[in-house]
């Protein structure tokens, strides 16, 4: 008989409620999302409690998927997440068991791809990389730590997405491009050249754009 780990998830956001969809529960038992929010404290979504800080002290052999982030955080997702000040250990990935990663492709910890995402041969994921539906990281590809990937985004070949990055839902990104880290490309966009970093893009062609 399996012996079930113990899952928090944090925080309590649209990536961490989708990512019900994702577990394994065969394998994990959710005991709790962790918000700081104190108007989401002792709510419940979809039947899970949400706690505060301490349920990471009272459970510490309970691992734990950090997803925070959207387009207005997304760069202080490395903020966040080592804030939490847990063992880099207890970090687990969750995917969706419609994903399909290559026997290639390798990933860091604390990472989720949700239904449908696809990893390709000698593609790579670094750590905290969350992965919406339905995404595709092409062959030789790279997605740096703490990017975060919209849904039905696809990503070519030979690409490097650097890190703290936000892909928009829709876009696609050419072959051979380079994205600058902490940049932010709109949803639908189309990338068909390399992309200086900390910048905004959206368009087809994506073009930068003043925030």
């Amino acid at each position: 008989m399996t012996i079930k780990k113990q899952l928090i998830l944090f925080p309590c956001n649209g990536n961490a409620i989708e990512a019900l969809d994702c577990i394994d529960y065969s394998k994990f038992d959710v005991i709790g999302f962790v918000d700081d929010s104190a108007e989401k404290i002792g709510t419940h979504q979809n039947g899970v409690t949400v706690f505060d800080r301490s349920l990471f002290s009272k459970n510490p052999n309970a691992q734990v998927l950090a997803v925070p982030g959207s387009p207005v955080s997304f760069q202080d997702r490395d903020k966040i997440i080592e804030g939490l000040q847990l063992n880099p250990n207890r970090f687990v990935n969750v995917i969706h068991p419609s994903a399909h990663i290559s026997s290639f492709a390798t990933m860091g910890k604390n990472c989720l791809l949700m239904e449908g995402v696809v990893l390709k041969a000698g593609a790579s994921i670094g750590n905290s990389v969350c992965m919406l539906p339905y995404s595709v990281l092409h062959h030789d590809s790279r997605i740096d730590d703490y990017s975060l990937i919209g849904s039905s985004v696809v990503i070519a070949g030979y690409v490097k997405i650097k890190e703290k990055c936000y892909i928009g839902s829709g876009s696609k990104i050419k072959n051979n491009t380079e994205i600058g880290h902490e940049c932010l490309v709109g949803m639908g966009s189309n990338v068909l050249q390399s992309l200086s970093p900390k910048e905004v893009y959206y368009g087809n062609p994506a073009k930068q754009k003043s925030i």
